[in-house]
């Protein structure tokens, strides 16, 4: 690891007006994705500035009946949040399969939000990587390919988003307001992470020193239910092939809502709007959620050592809308 220094930032905008003045410089909060990235070489800061104690690490009720979480509330906390695991399962779920308790006791809701990718070729200065180094070249076009992207991929980046929470939030309609030079702002948590395109260096939507202050849960329809499911390669701390985070409402048999985010699938949480739309108003029966899954994925661009993942992403949307089905009989 390359040295560093390290400072403790006393307020908000102090941090926010540092990072913009400084090239060198990231925020640090519970750093279990930036110190190993650190390791690698991959990141290599020359300040970090700890913005742990700057925002809330607690978890409050909103007059309309949602939650607005600290962007310092650590994982283990916000799973095991008795409100979380009543109103929102499918969030404590997702927090549950993301890590191990370690981890979890020390990462934070907003650095979750913004850890980088996993790709192996991101993680190993000696290969080609655009995300790494624009114009690089993408290794995995013609290397490993299994834990790649279907979805929204581009010619320069093929990697995916890493984060379990960040499913689940996405399918929730979670808002994240952040705090940068100018002033604060609110993004939909489904427009903060963006796809590869031509510039696959940028995950997300922030700009230079924007800084997450806190999430935004809405309040949740008391006969909308809600699961995470997840396939991986063995039964705890793996990323995902492929993930599902699904709430549904039926009504009189027919689908009155359906929320479905997927994971492990493209460069940013996944939003199956193709499918939310199709199953609105249609009947709650298997014949329903096949054809919502094959329409959302008709769109996957799968490379030869990930085509696996279409069929499985179909038949993992279909089980967890079956398993939510039976809940609501």
């Amino acid at each position: 690891m390359r040295p560093f220094r390290y400072e403790r930032a006393d307020e908000v905008s102090a941090a926010v007006t540092t990072l913009v003045r400084d090239p060198e410089a990231a925020y640090l909060a519970g750093g279990t994705n930036l110190v190993d990235l650190m390791r690698l070489e991959v990141a290599t800061p020359e300040l970090l500035i700890d913005v742990r104690r700057l925002t809330s690490d607690r978890i409050e009720e909103l007059p309309d009946g949602g939650l607005r979480i600290g962007a310092a509330v650590p994982n283990s906390d916000l799973a095991a949040d008795p409100r979380v695991r009543r109103r929102y399962p499918v969030l404590s779920q997702a927090l549950l399969s993301g890590a191990s308790g370690q981890l979890r006791n020390l990462a934070t809701t907003g650095g979750n939000l913004l850890q980088r990718t996993r790709c192996p070729y991101f993680q190993d200065i000696t290969t080609a990587c655009n995300k790494r180094t624009p114009g690089a070249g993408c290794s995995a076009m013609e290397g490993y390919q299994r834990d790649m992207a279907v979805l929204g991929t581009s010619p320069t980046c093929v990697a995916t988003h890493p984060s379990d929470m960040a499913v689940a939030l996405a399918a929730l309609d979670a808002v994240v307001t952040v705090a940068g030079p100018a002033s604060e702002r609110r993004i939909r948590l489904t427009e903060l992470h963006r796809l590869p395109e031509a510039d696959p260096e940028r995950d997300t939507v922030l700009a230079r020193g924007e800084l997450i202050t806190r999430v935004e849960l809405p309040p949740p329809h008391s006969a909308l239910r809600s699961r995470y499911r997840k396939v991986r390669d063995r039964a705890s701390y793996a990323f995902a092939l492929v993930s599902v985070a699904a709430a549904l409402e039926v009504t009189d048999g027919a689908v009155r809502d359906a929320r479905i985010a997927l994971g492990g699938v493209a460069h940013k949480p996944w939003r199956a709007t193709t499918a939310e739309a199709i199953l609105r108003g249609a009947p709650a029966t298997r014949e329903s959620f096949v054809d919502a899954a094959a329409a959302e994925l008709a769109a996957a661009r799968p490379l030869p050592g990930n085509a696996f993942k279409v069929p499985l992403a179909r038949n993992t949307m279909v089980a967890t809308l079956l398993e939510l089905l039976e809940e609501a009989r």
